[in-house]
């Protein structure tokens, strides 16, 4: 079982941006175990992630409630004949902290929990947890995201994560490995920086980002999701707004139509 608590950082770059800021942190950094092995320097990332039929985490994420926890499953193979363990998470954040924990399951285990929403083995407390809110808050898996990533680690021996995310997409889900997927961009031509510490960020980062101009934003990945996945969950009113204006139409050409009967009826 792994645990983390942690800050998150995360910023929005345009591809120059992305240069000059890599350029300036190549002194501090070195690709970590899991970037240096790629012959691209990147390395693939896919999340399914749960939520209620009334998308209740999502609106959780928007109002900013405190404590709110988020479920996924996570691979890193792009087809179910490479998979790699399917890694199972909880995460969730309490003030600026985020607490991440998560337990490796074999790909077996992944479709047994999809097909029948229950761990073979529930011995990981993180296992065990999963499948509880799973069913307490009838969760369903409801999006699929995903992207290349490349991640460093420090050379100074700080506590300190950077990762790059490039053609972050999503798309509808119910499993890590769909027959078909429409995939959507999120943000085309832009990288996503996440500076990622356990206590505090060191001076020469906070130099070189302040030296950038760079600026926070909120950038959940899931909550895009559902934005292009699933607009009529973002904006209801406009749903609304245009089944309205439809009846208005349909009105008015029933009016019409009467309108010109009686006209034909009273000149004959």
């Amino acid at each position: 079982m792994r645990n983390a608590a942690r800050y998150e950082k995360k910023y929005r770059l345009a591809l120059s941006q992305y240069y000059q800021f890599k350029n300036a942190l190549m002194p501090y950094i070195q690709p970590d175990k899991y970037t240096v092995n790629r012959n691209d320097g990147k390395y693939f990332v896919r999340s399914l992630y749960f939520d209620t039929c009334n998308y209740e985490a999502f609106h959780e994420k928007e109002n900013g409630n405190y404590g709110r926890i988020k479920l996924r499953l996570r691979t890193y193979a792009k087809s179910p004949d490479l998979a790699e363990p399917v890694s199972v998470e909880l995460k969730t954040r309490k003030g600026d902290i985020v607490h991440k924990h998560s337990v490796f399951v074999s790909y077996g285990e992944y479709m047994n929990f999809i097909k029948q929403g229950h761990w073979p083995d529930r011995s990981s407390p993180v296992l065990e947890e999963f499948e509880r809110l799973f069913h307490l808050r009838q969760l369903r898996p409801t999006t699929l995201v995903q992207y290349y990533r490349e991640g460093f680690k420090s050379r100074l021996g700080d506590n300190v994560r950077i990762t790059f995310d490039h053609d972050v997409s999503s798309c509808t889900g119910r499993q890590l490995f769909p027959d078909c997927m429409f995939l959507r961009p999120h943000h085309p031509g832009r990288v996503i920086l996440e500076i990622k510490y356990s206590d505090k960020q060191p001076v020469w980062c906070m130099n070189i980002v302040k030296k950038c101009g760079f600026k926070i934003i909120a950038n959940s990945k899931y909550v895009q999701s559902v934005q292009v996945a699933q607009p009529d969950v973002v904006t209801p009113s406009a749903v609304q707004f245009d089944a309205q204006m439809s009846n208005r139409i349909f009105d008015r050409s029933s009016l019409k139509q009467n309108f010109t009967n009686r006209k034909f009826q009273i000149r004959s």
